[in-house]
């Protein structure tokens, strides 16, 4: 690769600051070259070098502004605000009209979170630059920091108008707009933006993920496309273009976007796992097990793969594969409520239900809370005639859900059965208010209860009320 005229100039000044460093000769550079290497060294996070070579400049241009800027940049940096700003006055005395004062004054009133001052002087800032895309841009991040979005996303615009090729304004832009809920403004104004930068893959996977994020699949997928086409390697653009295509029930088209992310890096156990899923929906049970495995071989802790192919044999109603694959999860993390949950509704399907009753419990105990959960346990604390644990569990579900019918019936079924007539009347009494039309839930779990003239009658009052 052909370095340019610069790139040699900064590359021969760079490595004879550092051999003089190595023999301890003391070697002229001129300011530009000395602010060069500061800035080099302090982009690689080389502070020690950068103050080296701080010192040694000051040395040799005393007067310099520029190379006094870069000694409040890295003040400002080491949080000596109080320097900086000492510094930064004595410049203003000898040059007003020099827009990094503004800059790096501005710098230390956000470092005290006094954003509006901080906004005021890249405003002057504006007035003395030749960069005001830069000082656009340093004004958006002003106004992110108040979050105020509506400027911010303003600024960045100007930053655009400005520098077209400013990637990090860019993906800004499309941040306020998505903060701000505006996905077809964002849409409208990348396509203005496409117009006069076709080039920019950037704007184009940004365009299709927004499309995505509405629901136009189609549009995503031709966004994504010309994104692809422009960068041939661009990772997040086939990503993205393969959800698509899964939205779409293209499963094939899906699986070839993913199967490309899987050539540009190492597979990830996200690609390998939506792989799964298209082929499990193509019909292909060999190719869908096949990614499946390898997705918690590449990534054991990812549940969804884990679940991915427990629920596959669940659907295939191989019960004893799907505990199998579920046991190896919970010996990986026994703390996942998801792992919990088909351990306890795979060993009700295969009756057992001592197994089941543990499973929920430890569900609900490592933060499953649904409604559903605390239901199929209670029914078998039930089946397993443990009433009082039952009522129990259905009180403490009702901290959950105070007004739920379905608790209520529940509840004074059990309370029937502990013949604790008084509260049984209570929830019912609840839960007919809740939904009367429910009552059959009392049919279904509690025939004994059901058959009783009591309940029957109380029932028949409620229902004329």
């Amino acid at each position: 690769m052909q370095l340019s005229n610069e790139e040699e100039d900064y590359n021969l000044s760079l490595s004879k600051f550092e051999s003089m460093l190595k023999t301890n000769k003391v070697l002229f550079f001129d300011s530009e070259e000395f602010e060069e290497i500061i800035l080099h060294y302090l982009d690689m996070g080389k502070a020690a070098l950068a103050k080296k070579a701080l010192k040694l400049a000051l040395e040799q241009h005393p007067k310099s502004t520029g190379l006094k800027l870069v000694q409040v940049e890295m003040l400002v940096f080491d949080d000596k605000l109080e320097l900086a700003e000492k510094l930064l006055n004595e410049l203003y005395a000898i040059e007003p009209t020099n827009e990094e004062i503004y800059i790096q004054k501005a710098n230390i009133y956000s470092k005290r979170d006094q954003h509006e001052k901080a906004v005021e002087l890249l405003r002057i800032a504006l007035k003395y630059t030749d960069d005001n895309a830069d000082v656009y841009n340093l004004i958006g991040m002003e106004y992110l920091f108040m979050d105020n979005l509506e400027m911010a996303k303003e600024s960045f615009i100007k930053c655009l108008e400005e520098d077209l090729e400013d990637q990090s304004a860019l993906y800004n832009v499309v941040y306020c707009f998505e903060f701000l809920d505006q996905n077809q403004e964002a849409i409208s104004y990348l396509i203005k933006y496409i117009d006069k930068n076709p080039y920019s893959e950037i704007a184009w996977h940004q365009l299709g993920r927004l499309h995505y994020g509405v629901k136009e699949y189609e549009n995503a997928i031709r966004a994504f496309d010309y994104a692809t086409l422009i960068d041939d390697e661009f990772l997040g653009a086939f990503m993205e273009k393969a959800k698509a295509f899964e939205r779409l029930k293209k499963y094939e088209e899906a699986i070839e976007s993913y199967s490309r992310t899987i050539e540009l890096d190492d597979a990830t156990s996200y690609a390998l796992l939506r792989m799964g899923k298209c082929y499990e929906k193509l019909g292909n049970s060999v190719l869908a097990l096949k990614y499946f495995n390898e997705t918690v071989h590449e990534d054991p802790l990812l549940d969804k793969g884990w679940i991915a192919i427990t629920d596959f044999y669940v659907r295939q109603k191989n019960f004893q594969k799907a505990l199998f694959y579920v046991n190896k999860a919970l010996a990986i993390d026994n703390q996942n409520r998801l792992y919990w949950k088909r351990f306890a509704s795979i060993n009700k399907q295969m009756n057992f239900f001592e197994e089941a009753e543990f499973g929920y419990r430890k569900a609900v105990e490592f933060g499953d809370h649904s409604l559903e959960t605390w239901l199929f346990w209670v029914d078998i604390l039930q089946f397993l005639g443990e009433f009082e644990s039952a009522i129990q569990t259905l009180l403490q579900a009702t901290e959950y859900f105070p007004e739920e019918n379905e608790v209520e019936y529940r509840l004074a079924g059990l309370y029937f059965m502990l013949t604790d007539t008084t509260k049984a009347k209570f929830h019912l009494s609840n839960a007919l208010r809740l939904n009367f039309e429910n009552y059959i839930l009392l049919e279904d779990l509690f025939p004994v209860v059901w058959a009783k003239k009591m309940v029957q009658n109380y029932i028949a009052k409620h229902k004329k009320l």
